[in-house]
């Protein structure tokens, strides 16, 4: 499964993307063969805002594992002096990738990745679990965050 995460911050007034991207930068790999890619970008019309799409292709267990490592690693190496404390949150399991890239008709397609097609019953029974792994990963990163204050 490919899982894709887009999570939004906003930098603290006087704070720059390389404030960010010292603390934020991962020195500890996920050790995936899958892949693991994050896509940073700034808003446009909010330079303050930082935008990361993070693509992973994992199997659930995995998932769990990155989870934890990142959550471990986030609670070692805080954004809180950078970023707002508000952030957007988005996690999903890819579902479909789809090339409009010709010109002319395209003719309808079911979802696929990687030129399989998505069972649909099995993707949703995957997102379940991958939500209720985000969401113990999230009680967890909270629960030790209260711990230190």
């Amino acid at each position: 499964m490919i899982q894709v995460a887009i999570l939004t911050r906003r930098l603290k007034e006087g704070k720059t993307y390389e404030d960010f991207r010292k603390a934020w930068f991962h020195t500890t790999g996920f050790g995936l063969a899958g892949g693991n890619k994050m896509y940073t970008m700034i808003n446009a019309f909010d330079p303050r805002e930082i935008i990361v799409i993070g693509i992973t292709e994992v199997t659930l267990k995995q998932f769990s594992d990155t989870l934890n490592i990142d959550v471990d690693f986030r609670l070692e190496h805080s954004l809180d002096d950078i970023i707002e404390p508000e952030i957007g949150r988005k996690f999903g399991l890819l579902v479909s990738e789809d090339d409009f890239s010709a010109a002319g008709d395209i003719a309808y397609k079911p979802p696929c990745v990687s030129g399989k097609e998505t069972n649909i019953e099995e993707f949703y029974h995957d997102l379940k679990e991958a939500a209720e792994m985000i969401a113990r990963a999230s009680e967890k990163r909270d629960k030790a965050k209260k711990a230190e204050i």
